[in-house]
């Protein structure tokens, strides 16, 4: 087994899991729905190719909320094209300034093949919708033969340099799909299983949902926080 994993941050994000009509939500976190939905964008899978998409789907996935962001509401108007009337008004709900850490776990080839897709996408990803485009390169690493679990343990924190300077977390939350092996007495249902992506009847199924804590890890720089004290300074001229 292999692990990939990416680093999903943006001004905007949005992942939908229940929308309905004119009000469309977001989870606290990236469904895998949406991140297969991307890393299959970005290999070049097409809709309709329920084939091609099978192997994604079939990966066990995980989730770790570096930095949970803040939920916002925006208001969505829009004319048909042809006839110039009014569409109705929507909600679009978002997560602002959010950080999460998306780990695939499977067959080291295919993790390979997308881990490549990802640095030479077919078509351009984004964050749940279009119009949430991500702030830097998604993939972190291509892990091999390792463990989901192990990876969410000791990838470093991936929240931003202003976030870390005023928060400290002691604990970071994971959502983590429950092993075929596992026996799990607790868990969550959510229906975001991907089936088909095809427009006219998309499908999605059920997946059991753990919810675990781990430490923080350190950041890249080898710390938790890298808070700047601006009086430090006078401090140093009266010694």
């Amino acid at each position: 087994m292999s692990v990939l994993s990416l680093r999903l941050a943006g001004p905007l994000q949005s992942w939908g899991a229940s929308s309905r009509f004119t009000r469309r939500t977001t989870e606290s976190a990236p469904t895998k729905s949406a991140v297969v939905g991307l890393l299959a964008a970005a290999a070049g899978i097409q809709r309709g190719d329920d084939r091609a998409l099978a192997p994604l789907a079939g990966l066990r996935f995980a989730v770790r909320i570096d930095q949970p962001g803040t939920r916002i509401r925006d208001f969505h108007t829009a004319h048909h094209p042809v006839t110039g009337t009014s569409m109705p008004l929507s909600e679009r709900f978002y997560l602002a300034d959010a950080v999460f850490v998306a780990a695939l776990e499977g067959d080291h080839a295919l993790l390979a093949s997308l881990h490549a897709a990802l640095r030479n996408p077919v078509y351009p990803p984004f964050l749940g919708r279009r119009s949430c485009p991500p702030a830097g390169p998604l993939e972190l690493a291509l892990h091999e033969h390792a463990r989901l679990d192990d990876v969410l343990v000791s990838l470093p924190w991936q929240a931003s340099a202003w976030y870390r300077r005023r928060h400290v977390p002691q604990t970071l939350t994971v959502l983590r799909e429950a092993a075929a092996e596992e026996a799990v007495t607790h868990a969550d249902t959510v229906r975001d299983q991907p089936v088909s992506f095809d427009a006219a009847h998309r499908r999605h199924g059920l997946r059991p949902v753990v919810t675990t804590t781990v430490p923080t890890p350190l950041a890249s720089d080898g710390s938790r926080t890298d808070v700047h004290e601006p009086f430090d300074v006078f401090e140093e001229e009266s010694a």
